[in-house]
């Protein structure tokens, strides 16, 4: 059993799949920003400022997991939820934060309500990737935390019982397939 309050070393182990996805994603807009023409300067500042706010959301995201909290393993509206929340706050930290860095005004297409409207649509294909990656790379890191972070431990329990039920059905579906073919010619 995990204990009731993880040590802050407990939860920035935690954090970090969730702040490398994060942040890589975030980064990823620097290219991007390149491929669009952009100087490399305001590429660089484009990367920083979204990498920032999306790796310590995915992080928390992660310590999240393993709280035990609306976040599980194979469950995807609680996440979808949450990026609904946290990706347009990320982009409108990067839209801000890169007007004032680079021209020192902020100018949002469609006013704030309508930028974060859009913002919110996008969201669900960043949380899809997010937690498609988040789904393999986490168990693989709980494992190595699994020896000496209790909290490790027990989410890394919750993803093993987790595949071992996908499995289960699996298996099952396989075995009525078989039943039904069987009198079928």
């Amino acid at each position: 059993m995990a204990p009731d309050r993880p040590s802050i070393r407990q939860a920035a182990e935690l954090a970090l799949p969730g702040f490398a996805i994060g942040a890589v994603g975030g980064a990823m807009a620097g290219g991007l920003t390149l491929i669009a023409g952009q100087p490399v300067g305001w590429a660089a500042v484009s990367a920083l400022t979204l990498a920032l706010p999306l790796g310590l959301l995915g992080g928390l995201f992660s310590t999240l997991c393993g709280l035990g909290g609306p976040f599980r393993p194979g469950l995807f509206a609680p996440a979808g939820l949450f990026w609904l929340l946290a990706f347009p706050l990320s982009r409108l930290t990067q839209e801000v934060s890169t007007g004032l860095i680079l021209d020192g005004q902020v100018v949002l297409a469609g006013g704030v309500a309508g930028f974060l409207a859009y913002q919110a649509l996008v969201s669900l294909g960043f949380a899809i990737g997010f937690v498609w990656l988040h789904e393999r790379l986490m168990p693989h890191w709980l494992i190595r935390l699994a020896g000496r972070n209790p909290v490790a431990r027990t989410l890394l329990q919750r993803y093993i019982e987790h595949a071992e039920a996908l499995d289960h059905q699996r298996r099952n579906r396989k075995a009525r397939g078989k039943g039904q073919t069987k009198g079928v010619r």
